[in-house]
């Protein structure tokens, strides 16, 4: 699918953060041309920005942007939908698979608002910012088998991708990937604080946590064994991990981490049934 890819033209509705965050992935990865991107973005500056920095199409015309376009990603804020979708009703042709990358927004919505319904429904996280993501995603029954393949390979190009047949299930991943790089930094600052805590500089404290972090979650892809396996490895009997692995039990830990991410899959499925309302 890589190669089939390499003619395929891509518009972009908003060209934000992880609008450029896709549009490096596939381009260091060579899926697409440089040429058959053409991002819009209502601002000049930003479109100027991109030209310089990646050589593709900019305009600030949405429309022009997915004229010819095979594959489009709405990636524009969830609360601008209704005066995007103003100009753009009516306007994609039948071929053309939409791709979403707004939070909250399901694709009942998505078919109201701008009358398609070949749609790739997606939930990005912020490491795919550096081919590291984890972006879980689903299609309506109008997305042909070739469109899901495509979208499969421009999703992995942001680092792994999962496809879950329920859309449902993305609220789901919302409040446990898609929130999650939140959950992992809160967890590194506390380190680094206790670490300052402890006497070392911040420098210091800061350069462990994050080698520890990023080694010890290579260490877990790599290794076949379950995690609390891998924990039990550096747990010897009475010792310090021991002491510190009681207090973190013993405060709550599990039951905190359990609580918050329930608090956000409640806090999705409410933004979900709000657009849903609002159709």
């Amino acid at each position: 699918m890589a190669k089939s890819l390499k003619k395929k033209k891509i518009g972009f509705i908003g060209s934000g953060i992880m609008a450029e965050a896709i549009v490096s992935g596939v381009l260091e990865k060579g899926l697409v041309e440089a040429s058959n991107i053409f991002c819009a973005d209502p601002y000049a500056a930003r479109c100027q920005q991109l030209e310089e920095r990646y050589g593709v199409k900019t305009t600030t015309d949405n429309k022009k942007a997915i004229k010819s376009a095979d594959v489009v990603f709405l990636s524009i804020k969830p609360q601008v939908l209704p005066e995007v979708a103003k100009s753009l009703l009516g306007a994609f042709n039948s071929n053309q698979l939409l791709i979403s990358i707004m939070a909250g927004v399901d694709t009942k919505t998505m078919k109201k608002a701008l009358g398609h319904h070949a749609i790739v429904r997606t939930m990005p996280n912020t490491p795919a910012r550096v081919g590291e993501g984890m972006t879980v995603w689903t299609a309506t029954k109008d997305v042909t088998k070739e469109q899901q393949l495509m979208a499969q390979t421009l999703l992995g190009a942001l680092g792994e991708e999962v496809f879950v047949a329920r859309e449902s299930d993305l609220d789901m991943a919302t409040a446990l990937s898609g929130t999650g790089p939140a959950y992992v930094f809160l967890f590194m600052e506390s380190l680094i604080d206790a670490g300052v805590h402890l006497g070392f500089s911040r420098r210091v404290a800061e350069k462990l946590v994050l080698q520890t972090v990023k080694g010890s979650v290579d260490f877990a892809i790599k290794s076949e064994n379950h995690l609390a396996e891998l924990r039990n490895q550096v747990t010897s009997p009475g010792g310090t991990t021991a002491d510190a692995l009681y207090h973190m039990e013993k405060g709550g830990m599990r039951t905190v981490m359990s609580k918050a991410v329930f608090a956000a899959f409640q806090k999705s499925r409410k933004l979900s049934s709000v657009a849903d309302n609002d159709d």
